[in-house]
């Protein structure tokens, strides 16, 4: 469950420490502790609780995930929850991180879906004057880097959203289509949830945690804010193209129902006529003069095909037939 434990002093590695040593690490000067740990049971966070006198409101949340992404200030330490997103075998996965940042520490706690943070943990240490400014640094790479993994995600639900428009303008009226429509809609809004909250709390970083976010750091935060503004632009460009497309396949379902119900009524107008022509022979009238002209029958046949050919004329020139 514990990934790394590692203490710096001046941007620079000290080497993994025990967790029960962290109390008295911490109390060393210009020295803070990132602490990762993925999926915990209680017992290891209320060690940690211990170790870092975290808020014991804090560690319940802790410990569950589910969690709504948000910033919860306790005392002289932060609470940051923010949603992750990765593809796994072409499927989007949601997972959970949960950050404790202080003065001189930062641990982050994975839940679910996620990608390991070793390799932000390896950039940081490649530039030791950043990662001396303290845990705000580590903090702004850890958020940079969930936020730089929803962009793959998002490329791949608008690459699905071109694959699917194309079929339901080349096909008739598919469920299957629609209902592959509706799931990527409801991956979008997760997507759209996850990626929203993250403006406001690096909004909140810059503007009221300056004992975290120095100043030198305030422009990354910024620049999160950025990469996040251009994710959630184009998550809701995608989705509003999506319910177009979805209401344009329902009204060109419509017009197919539109021009078969016209092509019904065409050919219904056309046997009208022999219908209502021999349904008068049908009558058990004594005095008829048709029936004893000599010509009377190819003429009444030959009058009800001309009246049906000039018909069925008259509907091809409309477009009915």
């Amino acid at each position: 469950m514990i990934v790394n434990c590692i203490a710096y002093r001046e941007g620079k590695s000290l080497g993994n420490i025990p967790v029960d040593d962290i109390s008295e690490v911490l109390k060393e000067p210009e020295t803070f502790i990132w602490l990762g740990i993925h999926e915990p049971d209680t017992a290891l966070l209320r060690k940690v609780q211990e170790e870092f006198s975290l808020h014991e409101l804090a560690i319940e949340d802790a410990m569950h995930a589910h969690q709504r992404p948000k910033l919860e200030t306790y005392a002289e330490s932060l609470f940051i929850v923010v949603d992750t997103a990765q593809l796994v075998n072409d499927e989007v996965q949601f997972g959970e991180t949960h950050l404790f940042v202080g003065r001189n520490y930062i641990v982050t706690i994975r839940h679910g879906s996620s990608v390991s943070y070793a390799p932000v943990r390896q950039k940081c240490e490649t530039a030791p004057n950043r990662l001396g400014l303290g845990p705000g640094y580590a903090l702004y790479s850890v958020i940079d880097f969930i936020v730089d993994n929803y962009q793959p995600v998002a490329q791949r639900l608008q690459a699905r959203f071109q694959e699917l428009e194309q079929e339901i303008f080349d096909k008739s009226f598919d469920r299957e289509s629609i209902g592959r429509l509706y799931k990527l809609k409801g991956e979008l809004i997760k997507l759209r949830d996850a990626v929203g909250p993250i403006n406001d709390i690096s909004n909140q970083l810059i503007r009221f945690h300056e004992d975290v976010v120095r100043k030198e750091l305030r422009p990354y935060f910024r620049d999160i804010e950025d990469h996040v503004s251009r994710i959630t632009k184009g998550v809701d460009t995608i989705r509003e193209m999506l319910t177009t497309a979805i209401q344009v396949n329902l009204a060109l379902v419509t017009v197919g129902q539109n021009e078969v119900v016209k092509r019904l009524a065409g050919w219904g107008a056309i046997l009208a006529i022999p219908t209502v022509v021999f349904s008068m022979y049908g009558m058990n009238f004594r005095h008829m003069p048709e029936l004893d002209g000599r010509f009377a029958y190819p003429l009444v046949v030959g009058g009800t095909l001309t009246a049906c050919v000039l018909l069925y004329r008259r509907l091809v020139r409309a477009g009915w037939i």
